[in-house]
């Protein structure tokens, strides 16, 4: 069966990994309204929870060779989602600028158009980019900080500058990759122009297609 192998990526939905991930999703909208009624305690109570049970999933799914396709958009799906939740309520609550939200949804919203994009000529999504992994830690690891500051005034002195700041990094680090992504689109749909070039130069020197 697929999935069921060392190194394959299956098909199945009902596995211990993807229900773990489903687990997730579905405490989403309850992170959301601890953040809009203020109870910070409990959303970062919440958001270990589910920090815990990714860790928990993706071993798991090494463990039990149960790694599956759907796993590999449930996880991605679950960190933004987070992402966006808290934004959105600390927003909702004055406590970071709405420019902000703005910025990475946006971002999002582009790297959607790509893959719509891609589609339209054939191909499927890119591969994760390092770089995107890197920037969607700092901004899921900034936002908590900051949040941990508001849970408890008294590390808000150090928690705050620290959460800004790899938040902001965070953000710069979600449109540079974005900015990557979009590169690598323009050189993928433009490799099929060149391979019905007569005479390229790049192909008679053995270059990439």
């Amino acid at each position: 069966m697929a999935g069921e192998r060392t190194g394959a990526v299956g098909t199945r939905i009902w596995t211990v990994p993807n229900v773990l991930s489903m687990l997730r999703l579905a405490l989403v909208p309850a992170f959301l309204a601890l953040i809009v009624i203020g109870d910070y305690v409990s959303a970062l109570i919440v958001l270990v929870i589910a920090s815990l049970s990714d860790l928990l999933d993706g071993y798991l799914a090494r463990r039990l060779d149960q790694v599956t396709r759907l796993g590999q958009l449930l996880d991605p799906a679950a960190d933004r989602l987070y992402i966006f939740a808290a934004l959105v309520g600390l927003a909702a609550n004055a406590l970071v600028p709405w420019w902000i939200v703005v910025v990475i949804v946006a971002r999002d919203v582009f790297l959607l158009v790509l893959g719509v994009v891609l589609a339209n000529h054939g191909y499927g999504p890119l591969p994760v980019h390092q770089l995107g992994k890197v920037a969607t830690f700092a901004l899921f690891f900034g936002v908590p900080v900051i949040m941990l500051g508001l849970a408890f005034p008294v590390v808000e002195p150090v928690s705050q500058p620290i959460g800004w700041a790899i938040t902001m990094w965070g953000a710069f680090l979600y449109w540079w990759a974005g900015i990557i992504y979009a590169i690598e689109t323009a050189r993928v749909i433009r490799i099929p122009r060149l391979a019905e070039e007569p005479r390229s130069d790049t192909l008679e020197q053995g270059g990439e297609p």
